[in-house]
């Protein structure tokens, strides 16, 4: 059997670069999607915006199957509803609909009893916080998204499954530290476990739910956050 095919948007930094790197270590052959041409990127790397409904179409037309999917693009932004609409949209484009795109594309690809997708979505879809209304609105969408379809795609046999991480060390979660004004320990001193996600433990994550072991883990939203949802 040829080796089994994983896409990974947003695959060229932080939590995707990580989820391609193990994918590709476990024996996938991975294929990356990303905006911009990464510099240090080992697996096969297509350029495509997740925004762009045709760019995401061109991506998939493309293959002739895939295993898995890995939805991992996104961005993230502090924003008031009395900011400009612009970064509403931006973030809400990116995180949900792009996710949306990338699995309608994706669908007749994977296989039936054994195709899979991840999407990354984070604790802030499944609690809120105050500056944070459009990522928290696209985040809560991927979760229910999530849900919705594997319960529309068990029938296949194709789980979905949502990771839900807290504080990671990435540049995305150093942005947020800058504007907050704390440092990592500061994020660090309040997570239950005393300290920050690596993005290997969130591809950890990724990697086990695309076994055959998880084949009965489907519509779930797993936090990795050092057990910060269970504080009061």
């Amino acid at each position: 059997m040829s080796k089994q095919i994983a896409v990974v948007t947003g695959g060229t930094r932080g939590i995707g670069r990580a989820i391609a790197a193990r994918l590709a270590a476990d024996g996938y052959r991975v294929i990356v999607a990303a905006r911009h041409v990464p510099v240090d990127c080992a697996e096969e790397f297509r350029a495509c915006d997740v925004t762009d409904a045709a760019a995401v179409h061109g991506l998939f037309a493309g293959l002739a199957r895939i295993d898995a999917l890995v939805n991992s693009a996104g961005l993230a932004g502090a924003n008031a509803l009395d900011d400009d609409d612009a970064l509403w949209h931006a973030i809400v484009t990116s995180n949900l609909h792009g996710t949306y795109y990338c699995c309608k594309a994706a669908l007749p690809l994977l296989p039936d009893c054994r195709g899979r997708i991840v999407n990354i979505a984070s604790v802030l879809g499944l609690r809120g916080v105050a500056d944070q209304t459009a990522y928290c609105a696209a985040k809560h969408g991927v979760v229910g998204f999530t849900r919705a379809l594997a319960l529309a795609l068990a029938p296949r046999g194709i789980t979905v499954n949502a990771i839900c991480p807290g504080w990671v060390d990435t540049e995305m979660a150093r942005q947020r530290f800058s504007e907050l004004g704390i440092t990592p320990e500061t994020a660090a001193a309040g997570v239950p476990t005393g300290r920050i996600v690596t993005p290997e433990e969130v591809a950890d994550a990724v990697a086990w739910l695309l076994r055959p072991e998880a084949r009965s883990i489907t519509g779930n939203a797993l936090p990795i956050d050092g057990g910060g949802l269970a504080l009061p």
